[in-house]
């Protein structure tokens, strides 16, 4: 993927899970990488193996329920590698975990704050300087709850069904030649979330066995894929790393 080498990055939710595998992956291919999460801690972390490994990194705490954390990602992207090139709107919670009649308003709300809102504020922060160079990639992470309710998951269902028509909304209203704007729904992957969902105990998702989760590296690399000239045939979709065909395409599998 010879193809990003010097594109910048924003990645949020990337001290653990996809949003770190991703960056890592991303740097790998020689993209300026600026990773967010609530923690400085945890991504200076992940920054530093990035370093290590000779790639590019910077880190920003950011909490992406508030416009203000998106617009300083934006702000501080472009004065350490002069552009953004890719924004990856990957950070996400599962709880509460919780039935409607018994769920706290206040924990719902802040779901919908970081799941829905979270990413329409990474797309409002990042579409004019898109605009204005005529180049850009946006990858919304979705989820298959997006399209099948559970129950205890209202607010997380709720939230990724927004964000998938985010994706499709946006699309409409760029050059889709020049702006790509893709959802990824990944499936299971081997992440705390899936801690938090076995421990629940809610749903059949809370049942399945932890070795059918796919490692975070997959989606990770399904991103990095997606960022390159593969993601043209898809802007403006969902795809499924459920897919074996996209799978295959990948490299996941033969």
């Amino acid at each position: 993927m010879t193809s990003l080498s010097g594109k910048a990055a924003i990645i949020t939710g990337a001290s653990r899970g996809i949003g770190a595998a991703t960056a890592k992956i991303l740097a790998a291919e020689g993209v300026k990488v600026l990773l967010a999460a609530r923690t400085v801690r945890d991504i200076d972390a992940v920054a530093a193996e990035i370093r290590d490994a000779g790639g590019t990194a910077e880190t920003l705490a950011c909490d992406v329920s508030r416009y203000f954390g998106l617009q300083a990602l934006v702000k501080r992207c472009k004065e350490q590698f002069g552009s953004v090139d890719i924004l990856i709107n990957n950070a996400g919670v599962i709880q509460p975990i919780s039935m409607l009649g018994k769920s706290d308003p206040e924990d719902w709300g802040h779901a919908i704050d970081i799941n829905l809102k979270g990413v329409y504020y990474g797309i409002r922060a990042v579409l004019p300087d898109m605009v204005a160079q005529g180049s850009g990639t946006i990858i919304n992470i979705s989820s298959g709850a997006a399209h099948a309710p559970l129950e205890g998951w209202s607010a997380y269902c709720s939230s990724k069904a927004g964000a998938a028509m985010l994706t499709r909304c946006a699309d409409h209203e760029v050059d889709s030649s020049k702006i790509r704007v893709i959802g990824l729904s990944p499936g299971t992957v081997a992440t705390e979330m899936q801690v938090a969902i076995k421990a629940s105990g809610v749903n059949p998702v809370s049942q399945l066995d932890p070795s059918v989760h796919i490692p975070a590296d997959w989606p990770a690399r399904c991103i990095a894929w997606l960022c390159g000239d593969a993601g043209n045939e898809f802007t403006g979709q969902e795809v499924s790393l459920r897919d074996e065909d996209i799978r295959r395409r990948i490299g996941l599998i033969d």
